[in-house]
């Protein structure tokens, strides 16, 4: 069967862009592999009207909110592969099944790779996060850290103190010039130079190299940001380098680079959130039902 558009991924932003579309009644298909990156967080914050649920939830009344609509499909499996098909598309699943749309939204987010450090990712989405407007608040002014990743970190660490008390560990990643420590030190923000062997604790407590443990009740850390799926790359969508990572280039209407792919979420945003992907995921929804009409 063949679909007005194709939307890989059923995440908060692939579910915002079908919404728009099966409001105007298109054909929508959705290619889900059920894998959100926010999974490993208990609560979800920022996102008007949803505040301090469960992502979970958020996901699951979305989705069945789009399946109310008739012209909606939604199959559970991985996009593998993708190829132009005229003005359109076929998309091959990793299980062989192959469909084909018009149009094609991409809205398959992100993975994180986080630094090398034992305890670290046992710990992300609880005690370790990247979003102090996510999860800042929660900390209620407490211990904070910031682990450097890069020297980009320092942004992270002069963000922080507006939520508790802030140690910066450089965890020998980079040697703050002396402007940057004076900034540091008008926001109160401790430096640590030693590097960081592990985390361990109830909460986070962050061993250094020299034998000292510093308590927190949370730790932010920017991870490396990869896309999660190979289309955008097959097709040649053009990406931006983000202080995290690599990010799909989209135009007002989130279109990408090649003529008839869109693009959402956090697979084309430097930074995301859950407002942040629902927003993008609208606009990429209204931008593909126009390109169907006016092309």
């Amino acid at each position: 069967m063949s679909y007005d558009v194709i939307i890989v991924g059923g995440s908060y932003a692939g579910l915002s862009a079908g919404l728009q579309l099966a409001r105007a009644r298109r054909r929508v298909l959705v290619i889900d592999a059920g894998v959100r990156r926010n999974r490993f967080a208990s609560h979800s914050h920022g996102f008007l009207g949803q505040d301090g649920r469960a992502p979970d939830e958020i996901a699951a009344d979305g989705r069945a909110e789009l399946m109310d609509y008739p012209t909606v499909t939604w199959q559970v499996g991985e996009a593998g592969e993708v190829q132009r098909d005229g003005e359109g598309f076929v998309v091959t699943l990793c299980g062989g099944q192959r469909v084909a749309a018009r149009r094609l939204i991409l809205a398959g987010g992100v993975r994180d790779e986080l630094p090398a450090i034992d305890g670290l990712a046992e710990r992300w989405g609880r005690q370790v996060f990247h979003c102090p407007y996510c999860h800042g608040y929660e900390l209620d002014q407490g211990r904070i850290g910031v682990l450097a990743v890069s020297p980009m970190s320092i942004h992270h660490a002069l963000m922080l103190p507006d939520w508790g008390s802030t140690t910066f560990f450089l965890n020998g990643v980079f040697v703050p010039d002396a402007e940057q420590l004076q900034q540091l030190a008008r926001r109160g923000v401790v430096v640590e130079p030693d590097r960081v062997q592990s985390i361990s604790g109830e909460c986070v407590d962050v061993n250094l190299a020299d034998g000292r443990r510093v308590a927190l009740d949370g730790l932010f850390v920017m991870p490396r940001t990869h896309q999660n799926n190979p289309l955008a790359t097959q097709l040649g969508c053009a990406l931006l380098e983000g202080p995290m990572g690599l990010y799909l280039q989209t135009s007002e209407t989130q279109e990408t680079s090649v003529p008839g792919v869109f693009a959402c979420g956090d697979a084309a945003l430097a930074a995301g959130s859950v407002a942040l992907a629902v927003g993008t995921g609208a606009r990429a929804g209204a931008g593909v039902h126009q390109s169907l009409i006016f092309r």
